[in-house]
């Protein structure tokens, strides 16, 4: 019987889910999107099966199949969702790291250890010409960092022959795609470095990853005294050198550890009847509705991840199975699987996720905007309704379009992303004025210079907070021909996790194409319905990462 090795994956191992792990391991690599014949080079799968394993995670939300080309999905970050949310440290933690960036104004990163590398799992930037790129879920080399230092500290001697392993295998870092090639001998000297993490407590990197950056970093230790995560203050050489940073920063870094720690032994237990939202929609399909290029098998095998989360960091083989409703051979055999290739960690009979599963797509993903989130749904929605579909924020007392479809047509709606509108006078507008707060609403609306754009537009400023109240009762608004003569569209909000109102959806047309009561009763099922999936999708890219709506 030949060995089992990391090459040599065990006998019970589900090789579509394998193959499938591949898919999206290319992807993200490639930042997100590849061509199928690109994925076909990239993975070494032929190409029937890139196409099979394609159309199953397009089935799944997993990707999205544009033409020829194949795009990571929002939907996919739930995978990486349920690890942060299992280890709890961004929930936990994010708040202090995003004072401590208020505080210095530098970046500010949150990081856990990968074998023998690091993880960012919060990031806290700030907008400048010389800003942090790094994502969360990005992997970096452990010995061109700060985190590195202060977890190898704690390194076994197995986990130190990895990394020799490692660096003598790839010298030039080509495994890190995140990181830019090596431009000198970082690994030089770093066993000194972790000798000194371990002795003083904080570590320095001093341009390791690139010339111009710098950082020190503090470790966070858990309640039972291990590292749980690190935390770094990045800097530019154009504003401090390594050395200046360490004095000004670490001071202040060491006070927000200590607010963190504290955090974490004063943490209430997560709750211990914490279920998954629901299970895949396609548990319940039948083969047929699935189609004949659906691969249950990898679509079982991606389930198991989701199992995990907050008050499920730890679960055994049958819990895996009652949360996804998997039978508990299929369950084991994904759970040997995922084990096999790093993404799950087994300790006597539970088993936990690992910072890997964060590879699958969340770095690309984690800086989608709304716009990017909005585009495909809106295209769907136009292709529905035959007329044109955008999106807007609210931006002063205008509206500025960030994301648009149009249609063909003679006549049509020639409105570009950037253009802006006086809010008070669009159907957009209306329903992100309708969802403040009561008191900002009434002082936008006193505010607000209400001047007659055509003969309809509403000006008095009683009619028109008449006109809100209604708004905010029926969730959307109709605006006919007050913004420009021959033009109605029809509105709905767009909201983020916690319910406030972050953008508006509308579809526009000149108005000889449906009348006032077509557009309630044929387009505004089918716009709440693009709204709820733009939603769904920013409630899982913005679980963990800022969704930036401009």
């Amino acid at each position: 019987m030949p060995s089992t090795s990391p090459a040599d994956p065990p006998p019970e191992a589900v090789a579509p889910l394998m193959r499938g792990i591949a898919v999206l391991r290319a992807l993200t690599d490639a930042d997100a999107r590849l061509s199928l014949s690109e994925l076909e080079r990239a993975t070494g799968l032929a190409r029937a099966t890139v196409d099979r394993v394609a159309a199953t995670l397009a089935r799944m939300g997993y990707v999205r199949l544009d033409g020829r080309d194949a795009a990571l999905a929002p939907r996919l970050m739930e995978l990486g969702n349920a690890y942060l949310a299992a280890i709890r440290l961004p929930g936990l933690l994010g708040p202090h790291a995003d004072a401590l960036a208020d505080e210095l104004d530098e970046s500010v990163s949150l990081a856990v250890g990968d074998g023998d590398g690091i993880r960012f799992i919060h990031q806290a930037t700030r907008r400048r010409a010389m800003s942090l790129t790094f994502r969360i879920g990005d992997l970096l080399p452990a010995e061109r960092t700060g985190p590195g230092p202060l977890f190898a500290a704690e390194w076994t001697a197995r986990e130190w022959t990895r990394w020799r392993e490692r660096r003598a295998a790839d010298p030039e870092d080509r495994g890190f795609p995140a990181v830019p090639p090596r431009h000198r001998e970082a690994e030089a000297g770093f066993e000194e470095r972790v000798a000194q993490a371990r002795e003083q407590g904080w570590a320095l990197d001093d341009q390791l990853i690139e010339p111009g950056l710098v950082a020190v970093t503090v470790p966070v230790r858990a309640a039972d005294g291990p590292v749980a995560c690190a935390l770094s203050v990045v800097s530019h050489t154009s504003r401090h050198s390594a050395s200046s940073l360490r004095d000004a920063a670490l001071p202040r870094l060491r006070a927000a550890v200590g607010a963190m720690e504290q955090a974490l032994r004063e943490a209430p237990p997560p709750d211990p009847g914490a279920r998954p939202d629901a299970l895949a929609a396609w548990t319940g399909a039948s083969k047929q509705e699935l189609g004949r290029d659906f691969i249950e098998s990898l679509a079982r095998g991606l389930t198991v991840p989701t199992a995990f989360g907050e008050g499920r960091d730890a679960l055994t083989l049958s819990a895996v199975a009652e949360a996804t409703g998997l039978a508990r051979a299929t369950a084991r055999r994904a759970l040997i699987t995922l084990e096999h290739l790093g993404y799950v960690t087994a300790h006597e009979r539970t088993f936990r996720l690992t910072p890997r599963v964060l590879g699958l797509g969340y770095p690309p993903l984690s800086r989608t905007t709304l716009s990017a989130i909005a585009a495909p749904h809106l295209a769907e929605l136009a292709t529905r309704v035959h007329d044109s579909a955008s999106l807007a924020v609210l931006d002063g007392d205008d509206i500025r379009y960030t994301a648009r479809v149009a249609t063909s047509r003679i006549m049509s709606v020639n409105i570009t992303v950037g253009t802006r509108f006086p809010a008070y006078a669009t159907s957009m507008g209306r329903v992100m004025l309708a969802g403040l707060p009561g008191e900002e609403r009434r002082e936008r609306v006193a505010r607000a210079e209400l001047r007659a754009l055509t003969p309809y537009t509403v000006t008095d400023r009683g009619e028109l907070a008449a006109v809100l109240d209604g708004v905010a009762a029926s969730g959307h608004a109709l605006v006919d021909e007050e913004l420009e003569e021959g033009l109605r569209s029809i509105a709905v909000p767009v909201r983020d996790r916690a319910g406030t109102v972050v953008a508006a959806a509308n579809v526009a047309m000149h108005s000889v194409r449906r009348s006032a009561e077509e557009c309630v009763a044929e387009v505004l099922p089918e716009l709440r319905a693009a709204a709820d999936r733009i939603e769904a999708d920013l409630a899982v890219v913005g679980r963990f990462a800022r969704v930036p709506v401009e």
